[in-house]
């Protein structure tokens, strides 16, 4: 079977306009830093702290362009290290999710809602998606073969867009669990 890429997001943060016009000042425009994988996403210079009930992270990267509702991806490990419960969830799927405080130069936000460990996911073309035999919201395996690492990743939702490229994403804590990987196979 076909290879696919496998590519590792590390935290990051989606804002919605109003919350980078608290955090950055009204009418701030994020600035591109370098273009992502995914057509149309970026990273971008500002960066803003994310504050837990135990601690904090400073210099969290944000991903542009803007987007409806603010989302705060974090692993596990970094969620647990600030004293969040994070749940995993699907990118977008933050209802009752848990909380923090962001922090950029020249406001904070209080979110009630939004901090989520992104479920590992494949975002897939339609051409990709029929050639690898899989469809919108399956859920798949990624067998990995790292050495003296390998393993399957379980509960893989795939994603098909023709917007997308295709790219398995996991989380740094996923990353560091196969030893460090940059490719896999779709199995059944």
């Amino acid at each position: 079977m076909a290879k696919i890429l496998i590519e590792t997001s590390a935290r990051h943060i989606h804002l919605s306009q109003e919350h980078l016009d608290i955090l950055f000042g009204a009418g701030h425009e994020l600035t591109k830093k370098k273009d992502l994988s995914q057509p149309g996403q970026y990273a971008c210079e500002e960066r803003v702290t994310v504050v837990g009930p135990k601690k904090e992270l400073k210099n969290v990267s944000i991903l542009g362009p803007v987007r409806k509702g603010t989302q705060v991806e974090l692993s596990l490990t970094d969620a647990r290290s600030i004293g969040i419960a994070a749940p995993v969830r699907e990118s977008g799927d933050v209802a009752g999710s848990a909380g923090c405080k962001l922090v950029g130069p020249a406001g904070e936000v209080e979110l009630t809602e939004g901090v989520i460990a992104a479920k590992r996911h494949i975002h897939i073309t339609p051409e990709d998606a029929q050639s690898f035999g899989v469809a919108d919201k399956e859920i798949v395996k990624v067998k990995v073969d790292t050495c003296g690492r390998a393993l399957v990743f379980d509960d893989v939702v795939v994603r098909v867009s023709p917007s997308f490229a295709t790219a398995m994403h996991i989380d740094t804590d996923e990353n560091n669990a196969c030893g460090g990987v940059s490719e896999g196979e779709i199995v059944k």
